[in-house]
């Protein structure tokens, strides 16, 4: 006798159930995004998260996935982003000596981009009209995802607003960055990743690893220090002014 197989809607009915699905559809559309990206000849328009980013959404719509379920099956990528933020220590610690004369300049730019990250983004906000749900979630968008998120609970904003906008700000700032550079004539390696860490965060720090390592290490290094000092002083900030 022939082995009766399910029929093809029957299975599909059960991979779209079962948190599987979501897991397997972000890993695949985020190798899709890297072979484009590579194809681009590593362009930052053609930014792997922002191209992984649009196929998922665009999959999940096709297919009625509600965002809750799909989140429930990917998740465990979200796990993994604190274990790689915490990992760009490596790098950070093998550049250590590369720091020498130019901590005052880092630590100028550390401070002018983050207060003007916070300020342009929520003085726009405000001048458009936007309610306090909108501009809350934009106080803590240049910081990494993981601690952007931490941040919003503490001042009573949305942490899923809050996580939209630091996504947005990173593939912006990864795709767009370079163009910004290069018309302001930066052209130092470790100067255009500690700006694209400040402004961009993860996803800007992947970026400038591609590119050279140099500017990886720097991006690395803004990113991180950009969190830790963000996660203080946005909370305190905020509560003073309150």
């Amino acid at each position: 006798m022939r082995p009766e197989f399910p029929a093809i809607h029957e299975i599909w009915v059960y991979l779209s159930g079962s948190p599987l699905l979501a897991l397997v559809l972000t890993l695949a559309a985020y190798q899709i995004g890297v072979m484009i990206y590579e194809r681009a000849g590593l362009h930052p328009l053609a930014n792997p998260v922002l191209i992984a980013v649009t196929l998922i959404a665009a999959t999940i719509t096709a297919i009625d996935m509600p965002y809750p379920k799909y989140f429930e099956g990917a998740q465990f990528v979200h796990f993994l982003l604190g274990t790689a933020t915490v990992s760009l220590a490596v790098p950070i610690y093998k550049g250590l000596p590369s720091l020498r004369g130019r901590l005052l300049p880092l630590a100028a730019a550390l401070l002018g981009g983050g207060v003007t990250s916070i300020v342009t983004a929520v003085a726009l906000a405000r001048l458009l009209g936007a309610d306090e749900t909108v501009v809350g979630g934009l106080y803590a968008k240049s910081l990494t995802a993981p601690i952007a998120m931490g941040v919003a609970e503490r001042i009573g904003a949305s942490p899923t607003l809050t996580a939209v906008f630091t996504v947005t700000t990173g593939i912006l700032g990864a795709a767009l960055g370079r163009f910004v550079l290069d018309a302001v004539r930066c052209r130092e390696w470790w100067q255009r990743g500690f700006a694209i860490g400040v402004a961009a965060h993860g996803i800007g720090t992947s970026r400038a690893f591609s590119v050279h390592p140099q500017a990886g290490a720097y991006a690395g290094l803004a990113m991180g220090l950009h969190g830790v000092i963000g996660a203080i002083a946005i909370p305190w900030a905020i509560t003073a002014l309150r």
